[in-house]
C-alpha cells in the first residue's frame, strides 16, 4: 500500500503549473506551454519552452464563455474534460502523459490564477492516469 502512496506523492511533483512569467526552475524539466495564445510579453528565448501544446488549450468559445471568473470553474472543468476528448486533443493530452512518465513535467500558463486555469484540468488528468 505504501508504494502506490509513494507513486501517487511522485506523479503529482512530476506534473506542476507555473504561470510563464516565473524565471525557469531547474526542477522543471518539460517546459510546456498550454495556452492557445502566445503569452503577451515574453519572448520566445525568455520563456525556455521544450513545446508549445495549443492544441490541448480550450476552444475559443469555451475560454470567452469561462473569462476565468472563480464561480464557473466547475462547469468549465466538464465542458472542457468533454473538448479533451475529441482526437487534436486527445492526442495531445497522450503527448504530454507521454512526457511525464519519463521525468517532471512543467504546465506553463499565462493566466493570473494558475489554479483555476486549463492547466489545473490537464494536469489533474495526468495525475489520474
Amino acid at each position: 500500500m505504501e508504494s502506490t502512496e509513494d507513486d501517487d506523492r511522485a506523479r503529482d511533483a512530476a506534473v506542476q503549473i507555473r504561470r510563464i512569467y516565473e524565471e525557469p526552475q531547474r526542477t522543471d524539466g518539460f517546459r510546456a506551454l498550454v495556452d492557445r495564445l502566445w503569452p503577451r510579453g515574453v519572448s520566445k528565448e525568455r520563456a525556455h519552452l521544450d513545446g508549445w501544446f495549443k492544441d490541448i488549450a480550450p476552444t475559443t468559445e469555451l475560454r470567452q464563455w469561462y473569462a476565468h471568473i472563480p464561480d464557473r470553474f466547475v462547469e468549465f472543468t466538464a465542458r472542457y474534460r468533454e473538448e479533451l476528448v475529441q482526437p487534436e486533443q486527445a492526442a495531445e493530452l497522450q503527448r504530454l502523459r507521454d512526457i511525464s512518465a519519463t521525468g517532471p513535467l512543467t504546465l506553463l500558463t499565462a493566466t493570473k490564477d494558475v489554479d483555476i486555469s486549463e492547466a489545473a484540468v490537464i494536469a489533474q488528468l495526468l495525475r489520474e492516469r
